[in-house]
């Protein structure tokens, strides 16, 4: 039954592939509207074939510009993520090069950053700003790799500089007065309806060598997936704002919300989950920090 159930899997997806992707390509050319909302109709198709259940506690800001800075456990927080709200990511060069995965990521319009070269920082946190700026919510994985899911990585402070460039405007006189950051947790809590451990986090978290064929085939056999999808309380990034300090505080936002899900003892309100990064810019900020806008509840 596994193997069946991956197969049917394998079947479904490549029918929704080869009815969506031609369009979604047609809507990036001439840039239709429909290119954002494809890629939600998409993913949410997949996550319903891999038997994967989300659950979302907080909302989106309405805001733009926002960058959204999470954790990072698999592959599969691509469509975890792409399921909820239209956005597109920021991700590492060598995805774009990938067979089929890496059309997938540049029909979703994602930003690639050749992180073996510093000097490329730059231009790609201005490709972010100015993506930013036209209103496009963007995904950064900011712990620059992936983990096992129990532990949350110190976040890179490099690319969460694109907010402070999307409010420069990158000297092009389009810039704009506040950019908004929020933090995002994933957390996956349950395969087959048993509560993840150290044996079974692996069937989830892709990390480390892991070769991508092997773990994707066994997830399709193992299928029945919970993970829940945390939204902290945005942060407004003003032109003061110290890069670390925001990183820093968006950090252990997400290490929160992950802790308290996965070992119990999180009120389930976005707002509790975001005073650490609410505290940290208020302090970088001053007196003339900006106001954290409440996450609808």
């Amino acid at each position: 039954m596994p193997v069946l159930r991956a197969c049917l899997a394998i079947a479904g997806l490549t029918v929704v592939t080869l009815v969506l992707l031609p369009v979604q390509w047609l809507a990036v050319r001439y840039e239709w509207g429909i290119r954002r909302t494809i890629p939600v109709l998409f993913h949410r198709i997949v996550c319903a074939l891999l038997g994967v259940r989300v659950t979302q506690h907080g909302r989106e800001a309405p805001e733009r510009p926002l960058l959204l800075t999470a954790n990072h456990l698999s592959w599969l927080d691509i469509p975890v993520l792409g399921s909820c709200i239209p956005l597109s990511f920021v991700a590492k060069s060598e995805v774009a090069s990938w067979p089929l995965f890496g059309t997938f990521a540049r029909l979703q319009r994602s930003v690639f950053v050749d992180r073996q070269r510093r000097s490329a920082t730059g231009k790609t946190m201005s490709e972010i700003a100015r993506r930013l700026t036209d209103g496009d919510a963007m995904v950064l994985f900011a712990e620059g790799t992936s983990s096992d899911g129990a532990t949350v990585l110190p976040f890179r402070t490099a690319l969460i500089g694109a907010a402070q460039a999307a409010l420069a405007g990158n000297g092009n006189g389009e810039g704009t007065q506040t950019v908004w950051v929020q933090p995002l947790a994933i957390v996956y809590t349950r395969i087959q309806g048993v509560p993840l451990d150290r044996r079974t986090r692996p069937l989830i978290a892709w990390y480390g060598d892991m070769d991508l064929a092997p773990h994707l085939w066994r997830l399709l056999k193992e299928g029945a997936v919970d993970v829940e999808v945390i939204w902290g309380e945005p942060v407004a990034v003003a032109p003061g704002t110290d890069r670390k300090t925001l990183a820093r505080g968006l950090e252990e936002t997400v290490r929160k919300a992950v802790t308290d899900t996965l070992f119990g003892g999180r009120d389930r309100t976005p707002e509790a989950t975001a005073t650490t990064a609410n505290d940290a810019v208020s302090k970088s900020n001053g007196e003339n920090g900006q106001r954290i806008v409440a996450a609808s509840q």
